[in-house]
């Protein structure tokens, strides 16, 4: 049938599932938003208006880390379009699969340096998985059907595909075609009969099993070391709880791992690296055998290459064999899809016990328990409140600092797909957009956005997007009018030369939270936070909690950047008790 090209886009959307889109209209892709009028498309599909792209672009990338599904985001060209790049990163570095989708100026004006044009293809390719400038009409189904395979497949991630406006405008014919059929047909049916696409991840050899299975069961200090992989990887959680009982090892956790493990399992050891818990980087230290499935192995988490993991071989399980020897090199690697690999190794692997080894970690979790001054109120007393309060069943989003590692320290996360926080790119100012997405995607759950002062003034203008739609999500500030983690290092590190990290000011975010539509409540002490929080789950729409702390409050452990992990320090280190 012959259809108008946005009109064709829409039916796309639908031929893969999508109920929600986030977004911001402009001129260029005004032809794309009169559709949600126009054909009726505002019925079978939610647009969300947010305050600002970049909240549009982490509110879908919150609702695909939710719900495992591809996020939508819509923008227009110019400043439209680079309003998402940096949420366009976010997605990239944390493996998050969204396709966004931007219009801009017409074919004739584009390289013309015409209003609002800008070449977004250019400037996203090294953060996106894949991107596209669709300047014919009759391609348009095609490319976006490929995207959301490119998003969804192998190690997820980002997409990107920019329409010229006069395609927007055209018409073309379109053949509605059901989801299971779209690898049988056109661009992405083509790209599948390429002998190096990496839509399918390759099975895993018997060989290398087997190899793999021999050193599992050579070892007598294996460590696990869980990454954001087998969060993303479907259906892999099980599989891995599965393989760590037969296995019977210690688990450590990068912070994208967070929930993989339950935080309260007797094998879990807590987060690995710079604010890691002293039990699992030591364990790293003294393992004779590490076994990475689904990690990067990033600066925060091996710190110095050269002194990580001294005594072990290195067994490394991922889905992208660029990950493969990039950081750390391992002994032996495997590239594939987690659960199926982590599926037959727990088929295959008999029951382990490794009880000495067990016995030392156990040691090693009693003596160096995370502490902090109980005296008053304090980030790790609200966190501790939060999970006591949602039983550990809320999804927790953060943004970036001091608040992001107490959160993967303090909360024990007992499902994948609960803990949302930007690991990667480090994005301050991601946390409210993902809690907005993650709300929307699972409005069953309580949704809790952890913030810092400095975090929530990067985005809080998502408030007004929160309050129009009545979104219930709750907004934890954890306010030290200070930037926290910078001022921590300047503490540390730069003979505490506080430059241009104090934010006293007169701004009130219980005024500000009121003026934009929202529940403001302002927490001073411990005997004020259980109530405050009651009456925010209670409260049936969106609320921010303005929870006073002190400026000089530290996260630790904590690893000096480029030192040895098992090197960690804390208060008592500095206060010579240690």
């Amino acid at each position: 049938m012959r259809m108008k090209t946005a009109q064709i886009l829409m039916e796309c959307l639908l031929e893969q599932g999508v109920d929600t889109v986030f977004g911001y209209p402009g001129g260029t892709i005004l032809n794309v938003y009169d559709e949600f009028e126009l054909h009726g498309y505002k019925d079978k599909i939610r647009h969300i208006l947010t305050a600002h792209e970049q909240g549009a672009s982490h509110a879908a990338d919150g609702y695909a880390r939710a719900t495992g599904k591809v996020g939508v985001c819509f923008a227009t060209s110019g400043p439209g379009a680079t309003n998402l790049t940096t949420g366009i990163a976010t997605a990239y570095y944390d493996s998050s699969p969204v396709v966004f989708i931007t219009c801009n100026v017409s074919e004739n004006l584009i390289g013309k340096d015409s209003f609002q044009e800008v070449d977004i293809t250019g400037i996203s390719m090294p953060i996106t998985k894949c991107n596209y400038l669709v300047k014919d009409p009759n391609q348009l189904a095609d490319v976006i059907r490929e995207a959301f395979a490119i998003a969804r497949t192998g190690r997820p991630g980002p997409v990107l595909v920019d329409i010229a406006k006069n395609v927007t405008a055209a018409e073309a014919e379109y053949e509605p075609l059901p989801l299971s059929e779209h690898p049988n047909h056109g661009r992405l049916a083509a790209m599948l009969r390429r002998a190096s696409h990496e839509l399918k991840a390759p099975e895993p050899d018997a060989g290398d099993i087997q190899t793999l299975l021999d050193m599992i069961e050579e070892a007598r200090r294996p460590l696990v070391l869980v990454g954001g992989g087998v969060i993303r990887s479907k259906g892999a959680v099980p599989q891995f709880r599965k393989f760590i009982e037969t296995l019977n090892a210690p688990v450590a956790s990068t912070i994208m791992g967070g929930g993989a493990c339950p935080g309260d399992h007797p094998l879990f050891t807590g987060m690995i690296g710079m604010h890691g818990s002293h039990a699992s980087n030591h364990a790293s230290d003294q393992c004779d055998l590490l076994i990475a499935l689904g990690a990067r192995f990033s600066d925060r988490v091996v710190s110095n290459v050269k002194t990580f993991a001294p005594k072990a071989k290195i067994l490394h399980i991922d889905i992208d064999a660029a990950e493969i020897n990039k950081n750390v090199r391992a002994d032996v690697s495997l590239v594939g899809d987690l659960k199926n690999v982590l599926e037959i190794l727990s088929e295959r692997l008999p029951q382990q016990s490794h009880p000495e080894w067990m016995a030392h970690i156990m040691e090693l979790k009693e003596k160096y328990p995370l502490t902090y001054d109980i005296s008053g109120l304090s980030c790790p007393y609200v966190i501790q409140e939060l999970e006591r309060l949602t039983q550990g069943k809320a999804i927790i989003t953060t943004d970036v600092g001091q608040h992001q590692m107490w959160t993967a320290q303090y909360y024990k996360f007992s499902k994948p797909r609960t803990l949302l926080t930007s690991g990667g790119l480090g994005t301050m100012g991601y946390g409210l957009g993902a809690a907005i997405g993650a709300k929307l995607a699972k409005p069953e759950k309580t949704v809790i956005n952890i913030a810092g002062d400095g975090c929530f003034r990067m985005n809080m203008n998502e408030l007004a997007t929160a309050s129009r739609y009545n979104i219930p999500v709750i907004e934890v500030i954890l306010n030290n009018h200070v930037l926290g983690m910078v001022r921590q290092w300047q503490t540390l590190f730069y003979d505490e030369h506080y430059s241009a990290t104090t934010l006293n000011d007169k701004v009130d975010f219980v005024k500000v939270a009121e003026a934009l539509g929202c529940r403001g409540i302002r927490v001073t002490s411990k005997e004020e936070l259980a109530p405050a929080l009651k009456e925010a789950m209670e409260c049936g729409g969106p609320v921010v909690l303005d929870c006073q702390i002190d400026s000089d409050d530290k996260v630790f452990p904590m690893v000096p950047a480029g030192a040895p992990i098992e090197n960690a320090f804390d208060q008592d280190d500095l206060d010579g008790k240690g």
